[in-house]
């Protein structure tokens, strides 16, 4: 980038970062030459195209004669000092108290940084994000949460909201607004966070596959290897797989088989459409499964069959789970280790967002 170039954007990051027109805060500009011993009113960044950006000073920086250079390079020729008004925030401090009153249990923060703080997950879990309260917070202006969606999977490390202050001095009456809704949500529900992460259980999972096909040998289990792939990513397990011909009372069999084992969940795979000769369904609620929903309106997966016998959870998988990187079946399982109860409303919500690939 040419120092001219260099300099027409760093004028325009100043401008879009001083305080608004109803801000009191007053910023004191000074030559670098004189700013030896002071400190910096915010971070400043540096911009190589294709090489490099990133912060160099950060906030609070006391300035030293060997950083003069630096901050010609980047076209800084004059710095600013801060002189906060009563009732205002630097945007740092905005965005940390921000994140810190929506946080709960699994979520660490991240070192404020140009206004924004990140917040990322302690453990691989499921996300558990209020909607409504995202919205309302965004509606207040001048300040921003930005989050993953609600029953979203996270991995460890990785960033599931970020707060972020819009100019460089917020009215502290907006973060306090932000805190009064956190506070408000955790109090009508238990002392949970509008933002958190829930640990997935490791559970003991009884595997049947059912078809003639496979039961007879013609051809090679490809259900078992997929299923079992998917569980261990979440650090559950396949305990024990069986196999079953095209036989309605075998496969009912089977299942109870499997529910006298205690196993924490029971899948069934194959023989999930509508032909004639697919005995799933019909198995599953002879079985004595209570069925929440035979069908669901996403794709791939709108086969799959999601019960529950007892208190197992009980699932019919259809083809695609051997195939299809993600599947209703890949939505349902992240909830069902976090802990979820799903129900009726949870299928019929999948629709929305639901068409992945197809």
């Amino acid at each position: 980038m040419s120092s001219s170039g260099q300099h027409k954007q760093q004028e325009q990051a100043v401008t879009a970062a001083e305080p608004s027109m109803e801000s009191k805060t007053v910023l004191k500009e000074i030559s670098v030459y004189d700013a030896i011993g002071l400190r910096l009113a915010h971070d400043l960044t540096r911009i190589v195209p294709g090489e490099f950006k990133g912060r160099i000073f950060k906030k609070g920086h006391i300035i030293t004669e060997a950083d003069i250079p630096n901050l010609l390079d980047i076209g800084k020729e004059h710095i600013y000092i801060m002189e906060l008004a009563a009732g205002e925030l630097h945007e740092d401090d905005a965005a940390n108290r921000m994140a810190k009153a929506l946080c709960g249990d699994g979520i660490w923060l991240s070192e404020p940084h140009e206004g924004k703080v990140s917040m990322k997950s302690e453990l691989l879990g499921l996300v558990e994000v209020d909607e409504a309260l995202v919205h309302a917070i965004n509606s207040l202006g001048e300040i921003a949460l930005a989050t993953v969606k609600t029953n979203s999977v996270v991995k460890k490390d990785g960033q599931l909201a970020a707060t972020r202050a819009i100019p460089l001095v917020v009215s502290e009456s907006k973060v306090e607004e932000v805190e009064r809704l956190a506070a408000e949500y955790r109090s009508a529900h238990e002392g949970a966070a509008p933002l958190r992460v829930k640990p997935f259980r490791k559970l003991r999972v009884g595997l049947l596959t059912t078809g003639g096909e496979v039961y007879g040998g013609r051809i090679e289990d490809k259900f078992g290897p997929a299923v079992r792939s998917k569980l261990e990513a979440f650090g559950s397990e396949v305990i024990e797989q069986r196999f079953a011909p095209d036989d309605k009372q075998v496969i009912v069999n089977e299942i109870n088989y499997l529910l006298r084992q205690d196993y924490d969940m029971i899948l069934v795979t194959g023989g999930m459409s509508v032909d004639p000769d697919d005995r799933t369904p019909g198995a599953i609620k002879a079985s004595g499964a209570h069925i929440v929903s035979y069908g669901t309106p996403m794709l791939p997966g709108s086969m799959l069959l999601m019960g529950y016998l007892n208190e197992v959870p009980i699932l019919g998988l259809p083809g695609c789970v051997m195939h299809d990187p993600f599947t209703s079946f890949d939505v349902l399982l992240a909830r069902i280790l976090a802990g979820h109860q799903i129900v009726k409303e949870d299928i019929t919500q999948l629709g929305y967002g639901g068409l992945y690939g197809c």
